[in-house]
């Protein structure tokens, strides 16, 4: 794991306001340089065919729908956690666990008795699919996302209660859909992520807001809310292949962060933030 050393001088206003840029102001600007050529070189969106995997029939007050819910390589996985971490990450935070899934559009079918009902394509990554296949929790946790997505995204209300159909593994016919060749910068926002368990007294350090994102195919950026500091004096940071360990002078604060993502450490670097009370820290993927 890499040290303390990881911390460049502190960033005051002034510096990030002028003409003079930062070890980690010049890694932002190179990563941003490199993504607009990418995405200049590349086109928004393509187009992919997702596979049948199994269909679920519920209902709105339109009458029946059908969820067909896919499969595709292209979708990028969710974050590689096992059950009991994604179960304790969920009671935490439950906003801080994410599946990529791409919800296709409304199209009217008619069900084994000839009557018409609308049906959805979910499509999720064909791995993640894979392993969804042995494990119900995972199958019933894609199957309420998916639900609370087309509701989102289409005004829905469905009922909540659903049955998977049996020897049919989609209802009508599963459309091509269009995803991003190339993710936003705010790829996925991981939220608080999952940590280990630690002792909790009432006296203990605080654990600090943790906001994550990728800024490039091969640059996670960090920012972590620090707001009863001035500077970096007495801040350890330590990362290592896929976790992230901060504690703060006098025990004000302490974060232990799994990362579902390798991480260079040795070409890791930080920078505290006067203005806004935050450590940034950028940090490229192996």
């Amino acid at each position: 794991m890499a040290d303390s050393t990881l911390l460049v001088p502190e960033l005051n206003e002034a510096e990030t306001m002028g003409t003079e840029t930062t070890p980690f102001e010049e890694l932002l600007l190179q990563a941003s340089k490199e993504l607009q050529q990418a995405q200049t070189s590349r086109p928004e969106s393509t187009q992919i065919q997702p596979q049948p995997g199994f269909c679920i029939k519920t209902n709105s007050s339109e009458g029946k729908v059908f969820i067909n819910i896919c499969h595709s390589p292209s979708i990028p996985p969710p974050a590689d956690l096992t059950e009991d971490e994604l179960l304790q990450m969920l009671e935490e935070d439950q906003a801080g666990f994410r599946i990529p899934m791409s919800l296709g559009e409304p199209h009217a079918e008619l069900d084994a008795k000839g009557q018409g009902c609308t049906a959805y394509d979910v499509a999720v990554n064909s791995d993640f699919y894979r392993r969804m296949q042995n494990s119900d929790f995972l199958r019933e946790l894609v199957i309420t996302i998916a639900r609370e997505g087309l509701e989102d995204k289409y005004s829905l209300r469905l009922n909540p209660e659903w049955r998977v159909l049996k020897n049919r593994p989609f209802l009508g016919a599963i459309s091509q859909q269009n995803i991003r060749s190339q993710q936003r910068p705010r790829i996925q926002e991981l939220g608080n992520l999952y940590t280990p368990d630690s002792p909790t007294p009432e006296d203990r350090p605080e654990k600090p807001h943790l906001n994550l994102w990728l800024e490039a195919p091969d640059l996670l950026l960090a920012e972590i809310d620090l707001p009863r500091l001035d500077g970096a004096l007495g801040l350890s940071l330590e990362i290592g292949e896929n976790r992230l360990v901060m504690t703060g002078p006098q025990q004000l604060y302490h974060l232990d962060a799994y990362i579902p993502l390798r991480i260079n450490g040795d070409e890791s670097k930080a920078a505290f933030h006067r203005k806004r009370k935050q450590l940034m820290v950028a940090m490229p993927l192996l």
